[in-house]
């Protein structure tokens, strides 16, 4: 009697034990790497729960492939040498097939030598143009590039019937980098950059390079390339130094801690962002209205906070790869890497991508749309007229 009942306990067991194994090698395991906390907290937290929200409602429905997702996050705190370390942990020790992060373009430059030799799909939520510029066989990304941000504003200063412009800028790599890229397509654009100044990522007043530009009686308008708390304290001392220019920021600010931050000063600021702030704004017919709602009414009674467009670069990083698995009818890392590229006709939170071997953002011009700030909130700017 105790032979067969330790017999039946064994094979009970050994029951166990195999579903056990069974459960976790049904898991395809997703890795992120995000500045949950730090300086590009406001980046990397809408990202993480959005990542969360939505990890769940997949596995909910029965995962992809039948297979459920396992998301493992890591927090960078905003520090490119945290991202690399936790790159190499994502390859190495927890064997993920695809990874939808880094939240800065420091910790994305950091981590794709690790992705790109490792030969697993990277989708960057980072904004610069040079992630995907040259093109990297296995890195994407799904923000508008700075490239585009300049192109978008530089458009609307002509439709005002100007063409001077001066730039202040942050210190940060995304900062530096559209810095770079407004000064190089402006010629092109008809924009004559006439002065630039540029800031600390400590400096909390912005005042003596803002009244250096003030003081140049030949500009029209100002451009403020960056992210975080900078843009904010720019827009205050703006205001302050009661100039009355226009001025534009990037989409690097394009949530609402950026209104919050700058107050009453935020008045009137302009800035290229994707189409979720003014969903409900949107005409009826817009093909990504019914997309961005949806987002947005998902995310805000899940987290009981604004939606911002970071969150939404982290959807439509998310939902390009589960899409492509789809396709592919699996979860072969280089499968998966063909599909993402061959992308058309993805509806997302930031435009319709459509991807190709030569372009892994897959976005035109149109995707930005022109905001203005007016009573605490996002208004959209005519394309036609100023």
């Amino acid at each position: 009697m105790r032979l067969a009942k330790f017999a039946f306990l064994s094979a009970m067991g050994a029951a166990f034990a195999l579903a056990s194994v069974s459960s976790v090698s049904a898991q395809v395991k997703i890795g992120a790497v995000l500045s949950v906390t730090g300086p590009a907290s406001f980046l990397g937290d809408p990202e993480k729960k959005t990542l969360e929200i939505y990890v769940a409602a997949i596995n909910a429905k029965g995962g992809v492939n039948g297979q459920k997702l396992q998301l493992i996050v890591y927090d960078d705190g905003g520090d490119a040498n945290n991202a690399r370390t936790f790159a190499t942990r994502l390859i190495e020790e927890d064997k993920v097939v695809a990874m939808v992060g880094g939240t800065t373009t420091g910790s994305t430059m950091a981590m794709i030598p690790a992705f790109e030799e490792a030969q697993i799909p990277f989708i960057s939520l980072a904004g610069a143009v040079q992630i995907i510029q040259p093109v990297r066989k296995w890195v994407f990304k799904t923000p508008h590039t700075d490239t585009m941000a300049c192109e978008k504003i530089f458009a609307d200063i002509k439709r005002r019937k100007l063409s001077k412009v001066a730039l202040i800028s942050g210190s940060g790599g995304f900062d530096k980098s559209m810095q770079a890229e407004c000064v190089k397509v402006a010629p092109a654009a008809g924009i004559t950059i006439v002065h630039q100044e540029s800031y600390g990522p400590r400096d909390t007043d912005m005042t003596p390079q803002l009244t250096n530009i003030k003081g140049k009686a030949d500009v029209q308008a100002v451009i403020n390339p960056g992210f975080g708390q900078g843009p904010a304290i720019v827009t205050r001392n703006y205001r302050q130094l009661g100039i009355t220019l226009p001025l534009y920021q990037s989409h690097g600010v394009a949530s609402k801690q950026f209104i919050e931050l700058a107050g009453p000063a935020a008045e009137g600021v302009r800035l290229p962002a994707a189409a979720l702030l003014v969903a409900d704004k949107l005409p009826a017919g817009d093909r990504q209205k019914p997309v961005v709602q949806s987002y947005q009414k998902t995310y805000e009674e899940k987290t009981k906070e604004p939606v911002s467009t970071f969150g939404g670069h982290a959807y439509d990083g998310l939902m390009i790869v589960v899409e492509a698995a789809q396709r592919a009818k699996s979860w072969d890392r280089a499968k998966v890497r063909d599909e993402i590229e061959k992308t058309k006709g993805f509806v997302g939170t930031g435009g319709i991508v459509n991807m190709s071997p030569t372009d892994h953002l897959g976005l035109d011009l149109s995707a930005f749309r022109m905001l203005e700030i007016q009573k605490g909130d996002w208004t959209l700017v005519p394309e036609s007229g100023s």
